[in-house]
Parts: structure tokens; sequence; C-alpha cells
């Protein structure tokens, strides 16, 4: 898409995947539903929750490219006001968007830590390579998107699997080793220059990276799943789901700053090269740091709590 007209075009994407999505869930997905619920939308606790992202992401992105300017320190204290208000908010609230209790139990919000640590990471890999491969190694968008189909092949594969190997013997090895399979993978990327060779260099690194991904995506899912009731089982997902993504957002915010990657940087070889080893680092160290955590998972098998 990128080749044929402009990067914008990326953005309808996910337009035909969500249709098919929809319609496959409708059919197939059975629903699950909190006897107790009342029906209200929290609408102040999503308000809330919007702003603190919002506010902290742009802060993050501003202070990147301009420094802590006025608007981007302005940004930054009120999303963490909106972080301290949501989380007061939803103590108090009759009909939360989050009920607080579900934190109450240590694997849930261990998992959901495990999930910050490890989606940050894989949002950072995935925006960083695709345009190292471009800009260091002098592959086309083709060549450069199709770097990353081995996490897609594999994952498609053997997730199932390790999803039910999970149900028998528990998640926390997985969730031990897949983050350290997936920190070599990105590690294995860095040493991509001009020289390197898509087969030869870039398909093994990745292929790791998947590997990892693939041990520790499905099992994670179902940590989160088995920590919480079967009643609040569509907010426990939810939940992680949004701590996945809310991961991935401020990462790519964050870390490419902070490993001084900006504005010229992204059209220079030599500079994007050496921030990209710095922001890899960073990454690692996540993956790392989700492993520890993933310590504090539930070590028994994966079934729903009642």
């Amino acid at each position: 898409m990128i080749d044929l007209w402009s990067w914008r075009l990326v953005f309808l994407i996910n337009l035909p995947v969500a249709a098919v999505v929809i319609a496959v869930s409708r059919r197939h997905v059975p629903e699950s539903r909190d006897p107790g619920a009342s029906g209200r939308l929290d609408v102040r606790g999503t308000v809330l929750g919007a702003l603190a992202l919002g506010g902290l992401t742009y802060a993050s992105i501003a202070a990147g490219g301009q420094g802590w300017t006025p608007l981007a320190t302005g940004c930054a204290v009120a999303g963490g006001t909106a972080v301290v208000l949501f989380v007061v908010h939803l103590r108090r609230a009759v009909d939360p968007l989050v009920p607080p209790s579900l934190f109450a139990s240590r694997p849930f919000t261990a998992a959901n830590l495990v999930t910050f640590c490890v989606y940050a990471a894989l949002g950072v890999m995935f925006f960083l390579l695709v345009l190292k491969l471009q800009v260091v190694a002098g592959f086309s968008p083709l060549v450069a998107g199709a770097s990353l189909l081995p996490v897609t092949v594999l994952m498609l594969g053997f997730s199932s699997a390790s999803g039910a190997l999970a149900d028998r013997i528990g998640p926390r090895v997985q969730l031990v080793i897949g983050p350290l399979l997936a920190a070599g993978g990105l590690l294995a990327t860095v040493r991509i220059d001009e020289t390197s060779s898509y087969w030869v260099d870039v398909v093994p690194a990745v292929t790791l990276f998947a590997l990892g991904l693939t041990t520790l995506v499905a099992p994670l899912t179902s940590a989160v799943l088995a920590a919480a009731p079967v009643a609040h089982a569509g907010v426990a997902s939810g939940v992680n789901n949004a701590v996945a993504r809310s991961a991935s957002l401020l990462a790519v915010a964050v870390i490419p700053a902070v490993a001084g990657l900006g504005g010229a940087d992204y059209r220079s070889a030599v500079d994007f090269a050496a921030g990209y080893r710095s922001a890899m680092l960073q990454c690692a160290g996540l993956l790392v740091l989700g492993s520890l955590l993933a310590t504090r998972v539930g070590g028994r098998p994966t079934r729903p709590t009642p």
C-alpha cells in the first residue's frame, strides 16, 4: 500500500478485518453476562480514562519532539491528574467501568503487569523494525513488511497448542520462557545493517521473536481470564486488551524519544541504527522484567474461576 500510494492508506486495513471479526464473533463466540450488572454505562470513568491516556501520550510525543513546552507540561499534568481521579472514581462508583475487586486477585494483577511489559516491547519493535529495514538495510516497504510474516504464521499455527499446554500445566512456565525468547529475537535484529540478507539475518531473528510471542500470548490471555470470576470475563478481557494497547501506545511515544530518535534521525541510516540499538535494549529490559513478573502468575492449570 505504501509503494502504490501512501502510508495513509494503512488506516483502512482494519475496517474489513473488523467487519469479519464482528461477524465471526457474533456467530461463534459465546456471550458472558454478569447477572448483577445494572446496565448503566460509566460515562465519567470512560471520560477520565480517555483523558488520562490521551494527556500522557500527547505529552510524551510532544516532549520527545519539542521538549517540555508549556503545552506538553500541561498535558502531562492533566493526564496525571486524570489518572488519580480515575482511580478514585472507580473506588467510589456504584457501577464502575472496571470493578476494583478484580485487582484484589494477585494473579490477575501480575498477568496484566506482564501484559504491559510485553506489549510495550512488542509495539516498539514492530514500529521500529520495519523502519530500520527500509532506512538502514535499504529494503522496500513490501519486503520490510514481509519480514514480520513469521510472527503471523507461527501464531496462527501454534497459539492454540500453546494455550492447550497452559490449560494442562499452568501458564507460569510459558510466561517466564516466552519473554526471554522474544528478547533474544529482538536483540538479534540489532545487528541488521546495510549488508544484511533477508533470509540469513532478518528471518531467523524475527522467527525467534515470533517463537517467544507464540509461547506466551495465549497462556497470558488464559491466565487473565482464569484469574477473574466468570461473570467478569468480559471486563477482565477488556482490561487486559486496554492494558496491551495502552502499553504499545505509550511505549511508541516514549522509548524512541528516550533512545534519541526524532526528526531527521528517521532518514539517516547511521543515526537511526544508533537509536534503534538503544530502543531495543530498553525493550529487551521490559521483556526480562515481564519474565520476572510472570513468576507471580498462578502456576495451576488455567481454568476459569466460578
